[in-house]
């Protein structure tokens, strides 16, 4: 089972890597239809999981300057506590009751659909914000939209792992449109290392984290970010995230049905 895990760890690298998509809208439900993992435990090891692989992600956009850290700031003032509230929410509410479990599931599916449309709709919408400058935000309002957005995020990435790469990529580029794609991805990416390990710990405190599968899932996964990410030029985007968002929508409605 171990090898198995190594190598679910890579595809879903790989699949990282050539679009670009968060690995917890695809490792968190595998590791629950697949695998039969619970879906408290699924959800804590794929945070640490996450948390590990974003932290190598954000040096690499550091170095390149694509990180704006005002933003950041403002993101983590909503999403780190409400990661702190949501676990604490988890273990009084029960983290590994069955019923809890089974809103956890609906969590996931909830959060994988928001990815679907993320993934389909992201270049129409900032067509639509760039058009109708009116309609974006500005100074005060942007930075209480920033932090309330970071909120919400936080809550969500806490409770299914799933939102910090696709939705959260998607609503930076509503609300700040000017970014380039890589200031999108490489934001995104550094406000995410502090929630997902914040959201970690708190998994850990709950015992759901499961580290030798952890262990097993970052050894394929290492090499599948990188290969996927060299041939992510040479495979059509249209085509991976058809094909993606066509496969999400189906995981989606297996976890609820």
């Amino acid at each position: 089972m171990t090898l198995t895990y190594v190598i679910s760890g890579f595809a879903v690298g790989l699949l990282v890597g050539l679009t670009g998509v968060g690995g917890g809208s695809l490792m968190t439900p595998l590791l629950t239809l697949l695998f039969g993992v619970s879906p408290t435990v699924a959800v804590g090891t794929d945070l640490a999981f996450a948390s590990t692989t974003k932290a190598a992600g954000t040096i690499a956009h550091r170095h390149r300057g694509t990180v704006h850290w005002d933003i950041v700031r403002h993101l983590c003032f909503g999403a780190l506590p409400a990661a702190v509230l949501a676990t604490i929410a988890l273990k009084y509410f029960g983290a590994l009751d069955k019923h809890i479990g089974q809103v956890i599931r609906y969590s996931i599916a909830f959060s994988v659909l928001l990815t679907v449309v993320a993934l389909l709709f992201r270049g129409r919408m900032q067509e639509w914000v760039l058009k109708h400058p009116e309609k974006q935000l500005q100074g005060t309002k942007l930075t209480v939209a920033t932090i309330v957005v970071g909120a919400v995020l936080g809550t969500l990435v806490t409770v299914s792992s799933i939102g910090a790469g696709a939705i959260g990529a998607t609503i930076l580029v509503l609300l700040y449109p000017r970014l380039s794609p890589a200031e999108i991805a490489g934001t995104d990416i550094a406000y995410a290392v502090p929630l997902t390990a914040i959201a970690a710990f708190g998994h850990w405190w709950l015992g759901s984290i499961d580290w030798m599968l952890l262990a097993a899932l970052l050894l394929g996964s290492l090499p599948g970010i990188t290969i996927g990410s060299l041939a992510a030029k040479a495979v059509p985007e249209k085509i991976l995230r058809g094909l993606l968002a066509t496969t999400l929508t189906g995981v989606a409605a297996k976890m609820v049905f």
